[in-house]
């Protein structure tokens, strides 16, 4: 798998520098995640089909709170 070259910010960054979000990549097969405020650490990277249902399972535990 190859690395990421093109990270986009998430458009809830908040106020400021805009570093309290996640940025996303989209790599064709994969798309990965890293947090904005460490991105020299460790990404999460999900097959396309895969990503849909983790963001909506986000979602659900978000409103669940």
């Amino acid at each position: 798998m190859t690395t990421p070259t093109s990270w986009k910010k998430s458009s809830f960054s908040g106020g400021g520098e805009g570093n309290d979000c996640v940025e996303v990549a989209d790599m064709d097969t994969h798309i990965s995640i890293r947090d904005s405020k460490f991105p020299t650490r460790a990404t999460l990277t999900f097959p396309v089909r895969a990503f849909t249902p983790f963001i909506e399972a986000l979602k659900a535990r978000q409103s669940a709170d």
